[in-house]
């Protein structure tokens, strides 16, 4: 199951950058992860200061 981004997202970047097969994008208001490329890792849960990404 994906990592999705809810809304406590700040867009501060730290997950894109983590992100080892690059499935996190700038979205209009939060940063956003491509379901289809995501792995399934938590490196983006693991950066994030407010702990935004989350099992879908």
């Amino acid at each position: 199951m994906a990592y999705v981004i809810n809304d406590e997202c700040i867009s501060c970047g730290a997950c894109e950058a983590e992100c080892p097969v690059s499935a996190i994008s700038a979205g209009d208001d939060k940063y956003v992860i491509d379901p289809e490329t995501c792995i399934e890792c938590g490196a983006c849960n693991g950066v994030c200061p407010v702990g935004a990404p989350n099992p879908q």
